[in-house]
């Protein structure tokens, strides 16, 4: 399995990527991974492309060394054009119990072009027809409708998963506040303007961690009283619910008014759009603008009397 790592409380957790949807459309194995990425398999882009898989094997397990030669730069440089720069071209994980390599619709249309246009094997024109059917966004789209994600709303998947978790962590002891719930109108708005908030990014995590750092360097256990621990819950389908409830901070809500300043005084104007940016560098979410969601989650200021 493929792993992403992120830190919750000091902790480290392995995030695994798997399908949490699979379809097998004449003979094309697909899917949608838990992060929301649509992928094939190799046998199922060896298909599109009109060529036997075990070629298409050596080269994509040999990336380091391909990408060096005339098919490898050829499909390197499109990738390139689209901001991705891959040390590897696939993702190992596991379908119907039988180890599968997962290649990312960028990946596939990539390759696809190279044995459409480039190419000269005998298959040629299986991968013409299929590039021209699904060129631009078409194969990402067909992707989705072949799994049962509907490719019209791509907010729906982060709105449903947001309002999940809030359901899920609603009950805060009383006269205590999490990060989680106080940031949730933040969250909602990044939601609208297009972060993709699900397994690999959660926004929460990163404003916890600087804002703890924040109250331990200031002794705010002094001045608001101490803080504590209580469990923080994920939906079943992301990958950090397998170790359970995770003990996350709370705070005293005398500290709240606080913690609010500190969002948009500090949090929101030096750390968010460089947070937003790397997650976008990072391939983790689509890109973004981040200088918009950071506009759009500033609160106004009342005029200065006269």
């Amino acid at each position: 399995m493929d792993n992403l790592s992120l830190v919750l409380s000091g902790q480290q957790i392995e995030l695994e990527l798997y399908p949490i949807k699979e379809a097998d459309i004449d003979g094309v194995q697909m899917g949608v991974m838990n992060d929301g990425s649509p992928f094939l398999t190799l046998r199922g882009l060896a298909r599109l492309c009109g060529i036997d898989h075990a070629p298409l094997l050596r080269f994509t397990s040999n990336w380091h060394e391909e990408r060096t030669k005339p098919r490898g730069m050829f499909v390197d440089s499109l990738l390139k054009k689209q901001g991705l720069n891959l040390q590897k071209l696939f993702t190992k994980t596991v379908i119907q119990g039988t180890e599968a390599n997962a290649f990312p619709d960028t990946v596939c249309m990539a390759i696809l072009e190279y044995y459409a246009f480039e190419a000269n094997q005998a298959g040629r024109e299986i991968a013409i027809d299929n590039f021209r059917k699904l060129a631009g966004s078409q194969l990402r789209r067909f992707i989705f409708l072949s799994v049962g994600i509907d490719p019209e709303n791509p907010r729906r998947g982060a709105m449903e998963c947001f309002h999940e978790r809030l359901l899920m962590n609603d009950q805060v002891p009383f006269g205590y506040f999490s990060v989680f719930r106080e940031m949730a109108d933040l969250a909602l708005k990044m939601v609208r303007n297009n972060f993709n908030f699900g397994p690999s990014a959660i926004p929460d995590i990163s404003v916890g961690k600087v804002w703890s750092t924040y109250w331990d360097r200031n002794g705010l256990d002094e001045k608001y009283g101490r803080r504590t621990k209580y469990h923080h819950v994920y939906p079943d389908w992301f990958p950090q619910h397998r170790a359970g409830p995770v003990d996350a901070w709370i705070y005293p809500d005398d500290a709240l008014g606080e913690f609010r300043r500190w969002m948009q005084t500090e949090y929101i104007e030096n750390r968010l759009g460089a947070y937003l940016v790397k997650k976008s560098a990072d391939g983790d979410l689509p890109r973004i603008d981040a200088e918009k969601i950071v506009l759009s989650v500033r609160k106004p200021e009342l005029p200065k009397p006269h």
